[in-house]
């Protein structure tokens, strides 16, 4: 599938960008959307891996077993039998992940081959993935937790940034430092993420010697994303100076919407709550999920947000996003280009 990148001017954006992940995971641009909770549905996902990168299903957000497998179907019809991921992520509350392992089993049994996992290191899951073959990337926050997914056996590695949004971890080193320090130790595929929005930053992070960036952010208000229109509205809204991060005193730091329920939040975190009791229903993602996705009330809910949402600037096609990014990328590497061949 993937063809030498074609020889092209600024403007011109070339057919595939081959790197060691899109080779693995057999798409055409390093392009990764990460799995985002309740977004990253069928519909979500096939759209990105029509426009030539990978997404990935998250299993969390099937109420059911039958869900899921009813998403997947969908994700299959959608993408004309084009490969497509899911993301696994296991919980610290380990009675949580045996509806992982039920989950990944599913996907195997329908033909799913390309996992991305989070949370917990995924040693539950990959005997599974193994045997069938699979190819699992796994995110981290930590060089020290890539070095120890590679040495685990995983195919690739995300490592994410404090500028992630979600979870990024108690990690305080910015994306593309923490990428820097894990190129010494890495020899498998490394993608990065946390912070990128703009075609500028991939062709930063392909040049450091990155094989894909991963985003969520700039397309939550994407057309495909199953989220209410006042939502979305909110989110081009917002600049990069418009999230927050919280309950990293509980040890699992949160970048979301600087939105009422996030202040709420904070509040209660700086008064001195340390348990998640202690923040109740606002921090449940069914609560979430209902008001803020469903019925558009923005300023309810944690909303996971980075500061790459200061690139997304309208409603627009998951199409048209990568579009420019690709353009963005290819006249940023152009330029770079330029400049070496000018000595």
């Amino acid at each position: 599938m993937n063809r030498p990148l074609a020889q092209a001017g600024a403007s011109a954006i070339p057919q595939c960008w081959p790197t060691r992940i899109t080779e693995l995971m057999d798409i055409r641009w390093p392009l990764l959307l990460g799995g985002m909770m309740w977004l990253s549905d069928a519909r979500l996902v096939a759209a990105m891996v029509r426009a030539g990168g990978m997404g990935f299903i998250t299993a969390r957000s099937s109420r059911t077993d039958e869900d899921f497998k009813q998403a997947l179907s969908d994700c299959r019809e959608l993408t004309d039998g084009q490969p497509f991921g899911v993301n696994l992520t296991l919980s610290r509350r380990v009675a949580h992940n045996d509806a992982m392992l039920a989950r990944l089993r599913i996907a195997l049994e329908e033909g799913v081959r390309i996992f991305e996992t989070a949370g917990l290191p995924p040693t539950p899951l990959l005997p599974l993935i193994r045997e069938a073959g699979a190819i699992v990337i796994h995110k981290c926050a930590h060089v020290r937790h890539a070095v120890a997914a590679q040495n685990m056996g995983v195919d690739a590695v995300t490592l994410v940034g404090m500028e992630e949004g979600g979870h990024p971890g108690s990690n305080q080193l910015p994306t593309f430092l923490n990428g820097a320090y894990a190129l010494e130790q890495l020899h498998i595929p490394l993608a990065l993420g946390g912070g990128i929005g703009h075609g500028r930053q991939i062709a930063a992070a392909l040049a450091l010697g990155a094989d894909a960036v991963v985003m969520g952010s700039v397309f939550t208000p994407a057309q495909e994303t199953p989220a209410h229109a006042a939502y979305k509205q909110r989110v081009v809204d917002t600049s990069e100076h418009g999230t927050l991060a919280v309950l990293g005193s509980l040890g699992d730091t949160w970048r979301i919407l600087d939105n009422e329920n996030a202040r709420k939040v904070a509040a209660l975190e700086q008064a001195g709550a340390r348990s998640y009791a202690d923040f109740g229903e606002l921090i449940s993602g069914e609560r979430t999920q209902a008001l803020a996705y469903q019925a558009g009330q923005h300023e309810e809910g944690m909303l996971s947000m980075g500061p790459a949402v200061g690139f997304a600037r309208a409603v627009e096609s998951v199409a048209c996003i990568v579009r420019r990014l690709q353009e963005e990328c290819v006249q940023a590497a152009a330029r770079f280009r330029r400049m070496v061949d000018a000595n």
